[in-house]
């Protein structure tokens, strides 16, 4: 395998745009009249926004990092029980936290000894508890959020009396069960270039016979493969052995013209059935986006641009989180914004000032050593 172990700035800078825009797309979805293309297309609509496109594109930054991290594990000849245990503990992390996080959605503070703010700012501190990147007393304090995490899942409530359960996973539970197969599989066939190209082609066709109706079986933890793929494009993009400008356009122009030609077999374009043609689109415009990220700081070195998100790139779970503090915060002081910023442009103005008032929290953070690793 190709030592892959220098890291490419260009992938941190477009880690950082995309952090920018999920942190942004999901405030502007509590904004009213807005246009149609930001937004997230409904699930039983042919078409995407550009919200539909933030998410498959963290994924597909997900894949380009594997080769970097896991290849260089590879390259140290680590075994492959420390390696897949690395693997293991870091798609565990981002699964419970999922697991909470989608709880949330049915949260009842009628019922619950906790407000749902409470309960929300609790679980995100404890998560920082545990997964904080420790500098001292880090298993005191771990062992205090493990014990405020049991807590707060013995203290939930959800409607008609349910307990917590794993209805979807959340966002940053699907990344970790994506993350875990594809980092997996990439370290069984140890990065080789041709193995992993056959292996996006498989999860591919996984996806593709789920919505075709030619497979219906439904594989556990695999589901329709769409996520997996996603990240195995980004695999696969980021191990091309010679990589050139021209030759990632061609690839994301090719995957892009693919998923419409397959559009009117693949039940249409859909984020939220993730159906094919959206896997390939994204896919493409990720690989254009990145080849645009690579002559920009890597050829042009004008890593210097992204140095206001910077910590976005950086300390990209922790970004992730921050919302959750903010928007909990602002539920329990009964903060209201004024109207004309929960509507059209002073609402979109609002989620953009969001947006990067969260990265220089986190920035703010980082100069004293307060951040997620995981």
């Amino acid at each position: 395998m190709k030592n892959l172990s220098q890291r490419l700035l260009s992938i941190d800078a477009f880690r950082a745009i995309t952090m920018l825009t999920m942190i942004f797309v999901n405030d502007v979805s509590g904004v009213s009249n807005i246009p149609a293309w930001i937004d997230h297309v409904k699930a039983n609509e042919d078409g995407m926004g550009f919200a539909d496109t933030v998410f498959p594109a963290f994924l597909f930054i997900v894949g380009l990092s594997i080769p970097f991290a896991i290849g260089k594990r590879i390259t140290k000849k680590e075994s492959f029980i420390k390696t897949e245990g690395h693997i293991l503990t870091r798609s565990l992390a981002l699964i419970i936290m999922g697991f909470f996080h989608v709880n949330l959605e049915g949260y009842n503070s009628a019922t619950a000894l906790l407000p749902y703010a409470v309960w929300e700012i609790l679980i995100t501190i404890a998560f920082f508890l545990i997964w904080m990147d420790y500098k001292k007393k880090q298993y005191l304090l771990q062992g205090l959020g493990i014990v405020l995490l049991v807590a707060m899942a013995a203290l939930y409530k959800g409607e008609g009396g349910q307990w917590m359960r794993p209805s979807w996973w959340g966002i940053l539970g699907i990344i970790g069960w994506a993350y875990l197969v594809s980092a997996t599989v990439f370290l069984l066939v140890k990065g080789k270039f041709p193995a992993l190209v056959a292996l996006l082609g498989v999860f591919l066709a996984i996806n593709f016979a789920k919505h075709t109706g030619v497979l219906s079986l439904n594989i556990p933890i695999i589901g329709d493969a769409s996520s997996i793929s996603l990240i195995m494009a980004g695999v696969v993009i980021s191990s091309i052995p010679k990589k050139t400008i021209p030759l990632l356009v061609g690839i994301g122009i090719a995957a892009i013209a693919i998923g419409l030609i397959v559009r009117p077999y693949t039940e249409g374009i859909s984020k939220i059935r993730s159906t094919p043609s959206w896997v390939l689109i994204c896919a493409g415009i990720s690989t254009v986006v990145f080849a645009g990220m690579i002559w920009l700081v890597d050829q042009k070195g004008k890593m210097h641009w992204f140095s206001f998100i910077k910590p976005a790139g950086t300390s990209t779970l922790t970004c992730y989180l921050i919302p959750y503090l903010l928007y909990s915060i602002m539920l329990l002081v009964n903060f209201q914004y004024p109207a004309f910023l929960n509507s059209g442009p002073g609402g979109i103005l609002r989620s953009i000032a969001v947006a990067f008032i969260v990265i220089w929290i986190v920035g703010r953070m980082e100069k004293i050593n307060i951040r997620l690793k995981i």
